[in-house]
């Protein structure tokens, strides 16, 4: 922000004036807005404060996206150093993404201004110099070498290292959980379908033999609150070319990235209309969707492709929607188009009025793949996490110790 100073008079000319007893002349308002401009400070530039996030961003969700901007709050540019997959599986275990996807997803995350991938796992203060840093920002839970250090432990000790708090009812555990198990408790339908579920949603979040105060996923309450903070609350401009899509977009992954930026392509405002969980679950079967609608929601409006989103949106793309949003052009991907009843094309109006086109995002990835390479994986994962919620819990309990003694002293 820039400095200003007061504009005064000196004392030579409020003296001058008090001697003749006249008002300011022409000559003399000139001398002294000459004066004022040579008292003025210069502009002092505000400095950028750079914040630093690292992590593994593996399986990347709304989680991640809140963290970093809450980071973004704290700062003007939001550096995110990214794990390589070497490092990932000598720590904690392979990671479900390759470091190429992991690389791809945090940079379209709207609250992120550059990527770099091979950030050491032990933050270090050298690495926050070489990007021009002021502080390191992480969630208010805990994170752990192989050896069971706090990855941390240098950026605190030099006081450049700041906490935000961690998402409530979502990590990459539960998520993986929910996928294992086929739970189907995150999600419900009929009258029960906006209820809130009092537990977790699968057991590998909630493990009472091995419970992370951190890992372990507590309810997630959706709010207003939460939707403004992700939404960035701007409507289109009046000749703003409006790009329509509907779907599931269910654990958000560089698949639904890639198509959305092909989508935004099209036009100047991209609207991405969400299906509820029922319907979701109608036309992929299982325990799909995986995260809920409230889930998906978030993790949408986090893509810096995504203008807005309309939450339960009808199946099949409607005259009255199209009208409403004013919508100039209707996409859908490469993915098979579900009739609705088997019978009804849910894009006839759009393709009636000449406005539907098929987009080719150039990437084969699916939620389907996904929970396919989780459970090729199912023991390394399964191991994983217990290997982590055990280091988790003796860090914690350890941690408690310490303030008790405190206390005590």
């Amino acid at each position: 922000m820039s400095e200003e100073v007061n504009n005064q008079h000196n004392g030579t000319s409020n003296n001058a004036q008090l001697v003749t007893g006249e008002g300011p002349t022409n000559n003399s308002r000139q001398s002294q807005d000459q004066q004022q401009q040579t008292t003025e400070q210069p502009t002092v530039e505000k400095k950028e404060v750079r914040v630093w996030c690292d992590g593994c961003y593996d399986m990347v969700h709304f989680g991640h996206a809140n963290s970093l901007r809450q980071a973004k709050a704290l700062g003007d540019k939001v550096i995110v150093g990214i794990h390589t997959d070497e490092e990932i599986t000598k720590h904690k275990g392979p990671p479900v993404f390759t470091e190429e996807e992991r690389v791809k997803m945090v940079k379209g995350i709207k609250w992120v201004d550059e990527v770099v991938l091979g950030a050491p796992y032990v933050t270090t203060l050298e690495v926050l110099d070489e990007y021009n840093c002021d502080f390191c920002v992480h969630g208010d839970d805990i994170t752990m070498t192989a050896e069971g250090v706090d990855t941390y432990h240098l950026v605190k000790s030099a006081n450049r290292y700041k906490e935000v708090r961690r998402t409530a009812g979502v990590s990459t555990t539960d998520l993986v959980g929910r996928m294992l198990l086929l739970t189907r408790n995150h999600f419900h339908q009929g009258s029960a379908e906006y209820a809130i579920e009092k537990e977790g949603s699968s057991n590998m979040g909630q493990d009472s033999a091995a419970k992370s105060p951190w890992t372990g996923c507590s309810q997630f309450l959706p709010t207003t609150q939460k939707i403004i903070q992700f939404s960035d609350g701007k409507a289109p401009k009046p000749n703003d070319k409006i790009v329509y899509v509907a779907g599931a977009f269910d654990l958000f992954h560089v698949g639904h990235l890639d198509f959305l930026e092909k989508a935004k392509e099209l036009g100047d405002y991209l609207i991405v209309g969400l299906h509820t969980d029922p319907v979701v679950n109608s036309y992929k079967g299982s325990n799909y969707p995986i995260m809920n609608l409230h889930e998906r929601v978030l993790s949408v409006l986090a893509c810096k492709y995504v203008n807005e989103v309309v939450i339960g949106a009808p199946y099949c793309v409607t005259e009255d929607l199209l009208d409403h949003f004013k919508i100039d052009v209707v996409c859908h991907g490469q993915t098979p188009i579900a009739l609705e009843n088997g019978k009804i094309d849910p894009y006839a109006v759009p393709k009636t009025r000449g406005i539907f086109t098929l987009i080719d995002s150039q990437n084969s990835m699916t939620t389907e793949l996904i929970v396919e390479r989780i459970i090729s994986h199912r023991l390394e994962y399964e191991r994983r996490n217990k290997a982590k919620e055990k280091k988790e819990c003796e860090a914690f309990e350890a941690l408690q110790r310490a303030k008790q003694t405190q206390k005590a002293g």
